[in-house]
């Protein structure tokens, strides 16, 4: 067994394992963004996809990670949308101060301006489920013509049904092993189970193997005081209803444009299940605690079924700054 192999049923667990291995490394890479401790060829494998959130204190970043995710799923990479969720981070990643050229949405998408990468996989596993071919490519040749600021860090996407379960195998040509790796599984995993409803199997495990998986030094306190909080109670996410889920995103899609754009927080989103409610509740959340509406905060979260997500909404409540 490689010394750089990881398995753990939950993020958390996997995170704490990296983290202490990283550490434990001697000497340095100075990198283009700074010095770091690098693994090189590291390979995490997640059993239970649906336990794809940190319950940490410092590392929970349910708002963040669920940003992301929509922004792939808009199929475009427009940078207003990902700041409104993440902050400025991404205005270094832009070259126009418009788009962000690593964002993976419009690959996935809209590749190539007509390439549905996601739908030729739902359909290519309903007509072949014991496929091989089912890959999304991110990172491309195109990447590498000039000096871009900030280029895919995913290389590739499998999907692989085996036993009624769809298994996915994610490959990094380079991951931050603190801020970026806690985004990619939680949006990772949750395409594979898209992906796993739409095809009509359950999720399997989740495999994500990463050329550099790295901590840079300027995180090395973050990083510690996260290891000090200790192992986490074992957390998962409710299981996505079955059936096809696209009528549900899209309807998803809509109601985070409404809040985002036009501060809409009084929808009811009656005619979606309770998973894909709670979502909408919790973007609806997150306006109003970015407005400081606490009143409102506390009505929503009323309505916040899944107690999973109570935890993250405490805790931004816990730590704001009025």
């Amino acid at each position: 067994m490689s010394e750089n192999f990881f398995k753990a049923e939950t993020l958390d667990d996997l995170m704490h394992e990296v983290l202490e291995k990283l550490f434990s490394l001697e000497g340095y890479v100075e990198a283009s963004r700074g010095r770091m401790k690098e693994m090189f060829g590291a390979t995490l494998l997640l059993t239970n996809p649906r336990a794809r959130l940190s319950r940490s204190e410092s590392k929970g970043k349910l708002f963040s990670a669920l940003g992301e995710l929509l922004w792939y799923l808009t199929g475009e990479n427009d940078l207003e949308f990902i700041k409104y969720y993440v902050g400025p981070f991404y205005e270094r990643e832009s070259e126009d101060g418009i788009t962000v050229r690593s964002g993976y949405g419009e690959r996935m998408f809209n590749h190539t301006g007509s390439i549905n990468q996601v739908q030729n996989v739902i359909d290519l596993l309903k007509q072949k489920p014991s496929s091989r071919r089912a890959v999304i490519q991110l990172f491309d040749a195109s990447d590498l013509e000039a000096p871009y600021k900030s280029i895919p860090c995913t290389c590739t996407l499998q999907f692989l049904i085996r036993g009624d379960q769809l298994n996915l195998l994610v490959n990094m040509r380079s991951n931050d092993a603190f801020w970026g790796l806690p985004h990619d599984v939680f949006a990772f995993t949750m395409l594979q189970e898209i992906i796993a409803r739409s095809v009509g199997v359950d999720v399997g495990i989740y495999q994500h193997c990463a050329g550099s998986l790295h901590l840079y030094e300027d995180k090395f306190d973050e990083a510690s005081n996260y290891l000090e909080e200790g192992w986490m109670n074992k957390i998962a996410m409710d299981r996505m209803p079955a059936g096809d889920p696209w009528p549900s995103i899209d309807e998803v899609k809509r109601i985070a444009k409404m809040v985002r754009c036009h501060g809409v927080t009084e929808l009811n989103p009656i005619g979606l299940e309770p998973y894909w409610r709670d979502i909408c509740f919790l973007l609806m959340w997150l306006h109003s605690f970015k407005h400081k509406n606490y009143q409102k905060c506390s009505e929503l979260k009323k309505d916040i079924k899944d107690r999973a997500y109570h935890i993250f909404i405490e805790d931004k409540l816990a730590n704001r700054q009025d």
